[in-house]
């Protein structure tokens, strides 16, 4: 089995049949699958074997489609990295995961610091001018159309996709060409994608959600993809004209967004599916995109970890505010702190058991050990089910924050602020937004003699992380609470930042 077969079949039974559609660009299936032979063949000229690992460091263009099933084909790992990093950020993965390549545009390349990445052998260009490095564009044009991708083990790693950890340090969750094949499975199951539906993708391809429940779901139903740099609302509404959009997929922020739009010169009527995961959709949104446009908002539930698809809301029977149930061939328990399973309705710990869940954390056997039990997956998250099996999302165990489907790690915030030379103590939470789940909020405890603004703050964190994991809020406090150990009672500083918040609304 490989993944990038998926084109492959779709050009033997539609070559020319648009695969790929793009700023008025048109990718055949056919050339979608020769210009993935060039590169593959080109990464074979270059040195590249089985097992490498091939960094993307690339936004929403055609060439992250056509380098991941390249690399995909020749069974090297198509490694993604977040565009929004910083270089600290970058170099850490490209060493983490010892790329051997990275395929990146002029704009990005600033990122990359060549002195930092001892084992990174080429910088391939893919947008702009080959400055640094190579011109991917010009390393292809020398390459033969030609070319079959391997046969690899179902077990086989294929993808890692790094999702920041609780240390501060990011993981690589590393997914096999069994899990994205079975997740394509599973989108096509719960969407019922047909070979004459075409899917609008602006979701970042570094991300689980754009890279395997709407990419790899549409190519493997031989359907059409209508992709877009991000998420530009007018941009998006023209788009779905234009192009005849039949399935729309989002996370809640751009349906509360479309929602509180005029889309009376849009024409909607093509739009027969509408998707929503990567956060709870509030009951609120839900409700009323009903009641405007009377089609439900369909939502799913899953991690990185889970390739993501675990759970749907349904294909059998929709329920408002849920989940969904468990997707063929996964399992899903509510267990309480002692593993044991919850009677219905009562609350716990989401765990997953199923051809969905990750090999591991890329290198971290004890990090893998610690949320892989006995096959079942330890998600974090916290859930409830009702008597007829549907899930609920209800809260985390973790202290991780959901800023518009991005995973927020306080740690890995706090050890940027500390950097600061007027920084005693520091404590990074979630605070509830309306329109991205969660915005990022910082208490701290500034140093003797030192008085800054907040502003000073978030400038300083701007210039050393991706702007969606900057504190948006900042509150100078004289102390933090704490617990016997000594560790930071964040439950404490959300549950005093929503008392203050009612107190306001009210």
């Amino acid at each position: 089995m490989n993944i990038a077969q998926n084109v492959e079949l779709g050009c033997y039974l539609f070559p020319n049949k648009p695969a790929l559609i793009f700023e008025g660009l048109y990718f055949t299936y056919k050339h979608l699958n020769e210009m993935a032979n060039r590169f593959a063949n080109a990464l074979l000229g270059l040195g590249v074997r089985r097992g490498d690992r091939i960094a993307l460091f690339l936004p929403n263009i055609p060439e992250f489609v056509i380098s991941y099933l390249g690399i995909l084909k020749i069974g090297a790992i198509a490694v993604s990295i977040n565009v929004m990093l910083k270089s600290d950020e970058v170099s850490y993965i490209l060493n983490d995961c010892a790329a051997k390549i990275i395929i990146t545009t002029e704009l990005q390349s600033e990122y990359v610091q060549e002195a930092d990445l001892p084992q990174l052998k080429h910088i391939l260009i893919a947008e702009g001018t080959a400055k640094k490095g190579i011109s991917l564009t010009k390393l292809m044009a020398k390459a033969s159309p030609e070319a079959r991708a391997i046969e690899m083990d179902r077990h086989a790693p294929a993808s890692i996709l790094y999702t920041s950890g609780t240390t501060g340090f990011p993981k690589g969750a590393t997914l096999s060409h069994s899990n994205v094949l079975f997740n394509s499975y599973c989108a096509n199951s719960c969407y019922r994608i047909q070979k004459s539906d075409r899917l609008l993708l602006y979701l970042p391809l570094f991300h689980c959600f754009g890279q395997n429940a709407i990419l790899n779901a549409g190519l493997s139903a031989c359907a059409t993809i209508i992709l877009q740099r991000r998420f530009e609302p007018e941009q998006v509404l023209k788009t779905i004209t234009d192009h005849q959009v039949t399935m729309l997929f989002g996370v809640p922020t751009v349906f509360i967004k479309l929602l509180n739009m005029d889309t009376s010169e849009c024409n909607l009527k093509n739009i027969r599916y509408y998707f929503s995961a990567a956060a709870p959709m509030p009951f609120e949104v839900a409700n009323n995109w009903y009641k405007k446009y009377k089609f439900v908002i369909h939502e799913g539930y899953g991690l990185t970890e889970t390739s993501p698809f675990a759970t749907y809301n349904h294909n059998q029977k929709y329920k408002l505010g849920s989940v969904g149930t468990s997707v063929a061939n996964v399992e899903i328990k509510i267990v309480d702190d002692h593993g044991d399973q919850v009677p219905t309705g009562e609350s716990g710990e989401i765990l997953i058991k199923g051809s969905n869940v990750m090999l591991g954390y890329w290198n971290r056997p004890f990090e893998t050990a610690e949320v892989i039990k006995n096959g079942w997956f330890h998600t974090g998250d916290i859930g409830r089910t009702d008597e007829e099996g549907f899930f609920y999302i209800i809260d985390r165990l973790k202290d991780m924050i959901n800023v518009s489907g991005f995973k927020v790690y306080p740690t890995e915030v706090e050890n940027v602020i500390y950097q600061h030379p007027a920084v005693a103590e520091v404590a990074v939470y979630g605070v509830c937004d309306r329109f991205k789940s969660e915005t990022v909020k910082a208490n701290i405890v500034l140093k003797t003699g030192y008085a800054i603004a907040a502003q000073q703050i978030i400038d300083f964190c701007s210039q050393r992380m991706a702007t969606y994991k900057i504190p948006r809020v900042i509150k100078f406090v004289d102390a933090i609470p704490k617990n016997s150990t000594g560790k930071a009672l964040k439950r404490v500083l959300r549950q005093e930042s929503s008392s203050q918040l009612a107190a306001v609304t009210h």
